[in-house]
């Protein structure tokens, strides 16, 4: 048995929980003013790496997957699906197998890590859209390479990222959706009619919406306006003030409504690292500026984050949306579409941290839980 206290978020009381056998057997409201608040743990559904740590690597070993998961709890994430980006067949299928065999050697990361986002190869190949993914490893979607992928890992990937512009994208789709493999669209110059298509098919998620775009894109109609619209998408947004304006990240959360909203990092392996210029797998040659923005020299094009969830949870809590609010993104909205609980509430998993926040000094994790268990 554990207990864990602190402050609820929701309400701001002091409360007491206690789980057994990895799950929440008790919740008690008890007399205290701790100063701690205590939260389900951040789920993220899009973590490429960290710390020097790269899922993406020509080399990637289950001993990295294992150290990787070590440092992203150490920042509240106690769920995440690990990120493979746009590259040949036969490196995407070492990468699951390096992950396959980390959560075999690790009983905690097979909880931590339910399965597996590739996002890509199935991209636009223009300029913008594409974002810092290979031109050269862009194909069309194969059910064949699919198949391929999942005997590499044991059915391990459980979120593809796609742009449905190919003619093969619905049939490709709904493939997947009747496997229960969930579908994003994401770094795509699809056509609103296409983006419908998507859906219909069982598209069901906008990967780090209003990123992986055309720049400029024509005011109306175009694909943001759509999966805006689109009430079957829940959008995963990117919060670590680069990648959206407040502005536009505001009105988009408005859009959406936080029932259909999920906030993820993007994180990748240069996440916590000093500025610099830097030779990566994702995206080449990569500047990381002193402010935080990590870029592909001398365009606008960004190359993923390198902020962890806690802290862009931390800074739209300091906009019009309250702490409870903001973390509902990160834990319940994301456990939802992996078919978990991330609540407060007996029944769900033991996955919880303790933290402080101030405004000023952002999210600080004291201690986090993976099944009831410090890892």
């Amino acid at each position: 048995m554990t207990s864990i206290s602190g402050r609820d978020p929701h309400t701001g009381r002091t409360i007491e929980v206690v789980i057994r056998g990895g799950i929440i057997a008790a919740i008690t409201e008890v007399p205290s003013a701790d100063p701690a608040w205590l939260s389900p743990g951040l789920i993220d559904l899009q973590i490429n790496g960290y710390q020097g740590f790269d899922l993406n690597a020509d080399n990637l070993t289950s001993d990295t997957v294992i150290d990787l998961s070590r440092s992203v709890l150490a920042t509240g994430v106690t769920t995440f699906l690990p990120t493979i980006i746009t590259a040949s067949e036969e490196k995407i299928i070492a990468c699951l197998r390096a992950i396959a065999a980390a959560r075999q050697l690790n009983p905690a990361l097979r909880h931590m890590i339910p399965g597996v986002h590739v996002e890509g190869p199935h991209l636009s190949s223009e300029d913008g859209p594409r974002g810092a993914h290979s031109r050269e490893h862009i194909r069309p979607p194969s059910m064949a390479e699919f198949d391929r992928w999942q005997r590499a890992s044991g059915g391990l990937v459980k979120l593809v990222t796609l742009s449905p512009h190919f003619e093969e994208a619905p049939s490709y789709i709904a493939t997947l959706h009747t496997r229960g493999v969930l579908v994003s669209i994401g770094h795509t110059h699809a056509s609103p009619d296409q983006i419908h298509a998507a859906v219909d098919a069982g598209a069901t998620l906008s990967t780090h919406l209003g990123n992986g775009v055309a720049d400029p894109l024509p005011r109306h109609p175009n694909l943001l306006w759509t999966q805006l619209a689109e009430d079957r998408l829940t959008a995963m947004f990117i919060a670590d003030g680069h990648h959206l304006p407040s502005d536009t990240l505001k009105v988009m959360l408005r859009a959406k409504g936080l029932d259909r909203a999920i906030l993820v990092s993007d994180v990748v392996a240069l996440g916590g690292m000093s500025p610099g210029l830097y030779e990566t797998q994702v995206g080449g040659l990569v500047e990381l500026t002193p402010d935080g923005r990590l870029s592909l020299p001398g365009t606008r094009f960004l190359a993923g984050s390198i902020v962890p969830l806690k802290d862009a949870v931390a800074r739209l809590a300091t906009t019009d949306l309250s702490l409870s609010e903001v973390l509902r993104l990160a834990t319940q909205n994301p456990a939802r579409v992996l078919g978990r609980v991330g609540k407060l509430q007996v029944g769900a998993p033991g996955d919880l941290i303790r933290f402080t926040w101030e405004p000023s000094a952002g999210i600080q994790i004291e201690s986090a839980l993976v099944q009831g268990t410090r890892v």
